[in-house]
């Protein structure tokens, strides 16, 4: 594990500075979203072992003299980590409701200097509060942005993503990225899925960004159905590395070597991009190491 936040801090305590820095204000996030980004207790705590996100309908106006009618939270690590490859998962439970937007996903750490979408961005999890059983991933980079970007949806079988914490994952290789829903395998991208003339942007570090947006292009307005406040809950965000081998078939991703309940000198190569090697097993090794 290279990187990790279990939101264990005091109750009504921010996240922690080391880790996050929290982004304030309106009207800068694109996708006509009505949130006013703020970083009071009342939108963004810890609170009995999980970071808090809380989408409320108030009046509301910044040191900017921007007002609004919804504050919610968001924070990033920009600065202070980013990581190319590898594995980065969070346990949370998202709210509900028509205009709920939560969301946990990655931006290229060139985002200032490149600027989007050429800094390139993963969508790891995304919901429509009204579409309460399905979540969408997607990649956006130049040619394939927006409602161009390349989409996949997964939808639980039984019941609604508020019902309860689920493990929203990717895992990134070179030239390859994979997305998970408690461990089940529902999308492979690859350089291939691109448009084409299109370039493959993810191949330089991301950092991670949290946020529960109110309104915009993808849920809509909130309507009379929403209840206030809502939460996006996080139990913990993790994230975990690819390491260099000495040897091993082409295009193993270069995972780190290691075997289940074992070290990392045993010499069994557990990439994720293998078929031959279980999910329970590659699992097991990136959280023991």
């Amino acid at each position: 594990m290279t990187w990790d936040d279990e939101f264990n801090g005091l109750t009504g305590s921010p996240p922690d500075k080391n880790r996050w820095v929290t982004e304030t204000g309106a009207n800068r996030w694109g996708n006509h979203e009505l949130e006013y980004y703020t970083a009071r207790s009342q939108n963004l705590r810890q609170e009995d072992g999980h970071l808090v996100i809380e989408a409320r309908k108030e009046e509301f106006t910044g040191s900017d003299t921007v007002a609004g009618h919804y504050t919610s939270a968001r924070i990033i690590t920009h600065g202070l980590f980013s990581q190319a490859y590898g594995r980065f998962e969070a346990r949370i439970k998202v709210p509900f409701g028509q205009g709920m937007w939560p969301a946990f996903w990655l931006l290229g750490d060139d985002f200032y200097k490149a600027g989007w979408p050429a800094c390139g961005e993963i969508d790891i999890m995304e919901n429509s509060g009204a579409m309460k059983s399905t979540i969408r991933s997607s990649l956006n980079g130049p040619g394939y942005w927006d409602a161009q970007a390349i989409t996949t949806s997964f939808t639980l079988p039984h019941g609604h993503f508020s019902d309860d914490f689920h493990v929203f994952a990717v895992e990134w290789a070179p030239e390859l990225i994979r997305f998970y829903v408690d461990d089940q395998l529902y999308a492979t991208r690859t350089p291939a899925d691109l448009p084409n003339g299109s370039r493959w942007v993810f191949d330089h570090p991301f950092f991670v960004v949290l946020n529960l947006a109110v309104g915009g292009n993808l849920p809509g307005r909130p309507d009379s159905s929403t209840v206030f406040p809502q939460r996006m809950l996080v139990d913990y965000v993790r994230v975990y590395s690819r390491g260099k081998v000495s040897s091993g078939a082409a295009g193993d991703g270069g995972w780190r070597r290691g075997a289940e309940g074992g070290s990392r000198e045993s010499g069994i190569l557990l990439p994720a991009i293998y078929p031959s090697f279980t999910k329970r097993s590659v699992l097991a090794f990136f959280r023991n190491n």
